[in-house]
């Protein structure tokens, strides 16, 4: 009798689990769920390349790249699991509104490009394969486009100058001279010398380091850039 009750206990048991396999498996075709990640894996990958060639900072971050795809195969199942569930979807909405992200981006182009994997991956989970397909070929060519543009704006560097108080006029002199926009930012005196640190916006970088250093009084010069591009 103990056995007979536990293997009907058994059967009861894998009927139960096997029928929720089915109920899982019934929103959700396999087939459907492997084609969204394969796609999903292949639309992130060609995000990532975009990003790689057309990435204009100083220091270019694989790692990125690779949260890119990421991004896309993570959204992609979540919107799959969702889109047919009206109250999973609210718990899901009110499971992320909770999340906090610690990760500061420094370049505001990596917040669009998260953007772009992220609605990849809600196209792809949505079923909407071909419209994910020219969506990421689309942008990808425009952005292909867009970093062979020159924009007319000069770039804007940071010039800091360790001189000789006697040599400030002529130091304003040749920055009148040489550049077309300057703005000094800081000015500190010490009895070894003097420091200033200028704003300036120059079209090329032609020898403003140089021409510097040709001035009677100027110990050195450096030359930062302020923003994250390196082209031009």
């Amino acid at each position: 009798m103990l056995f007979a009750s536990l293997l009907q206990s058994a059967s009861v048991s894998s009927i139960m689990s096997s029928s929720g396999l089915a109920a899982e498996f019934k929103s959700i075709v396999p087939s459907d769920l492997f084609l969204a990640l394969g796609l999903g894996f292949v639309v992130g990958a060609v995000i990532a390349v975009v990003y790689k060639r057309t990435y204009r900072g100083v220091l270019y971050s694989p790692s990125f790249a690779v949260t890119l795809i990421m991004l896309t195969l993570i959204t992609t199942p979540v919107v799959m699991c969702i889109k047919s569930d009206i109250a999973l979807s609210m718990g899901m909405v009110g499971a992320l509104s909770i999340v906090r992200f610690r990760t500061a981006v420094k370049d505001p182009m990596d917040t669009a490009y998260m953007f772009w994997a992220l609605t990849m991956g809600i196209l792809l989970g949505a079923g909407l394969h071909l419209v994910a397909i020219i969506v990421v070929l689309c942008i990808g060519v425009l952005m292909f486009v867009l970093s062979f543009i020159k924009f007319s704006n000069p770039n804007s560097y940071l010039l800091v100058i360790h001189y000789d108080e006697y040599s400030e006029q002529a130091i304003n002199a040749e920055l009148r001279r040489s550049v077309k926009g300057f703005k000094l930012r800081s000015k500190s005196l010490t009895r070894a010398g003097a420091e200033m640190t200028f704003e300036i916006r120059l079209n090329e970088r032609h020898e403003i380091v140089t021409r510097m250093l040709d001035i009677e009084g100027v110990h050195d010069a450096t030359l930062v850039a302020c923003q994250s591009e390196v082209g031009a």
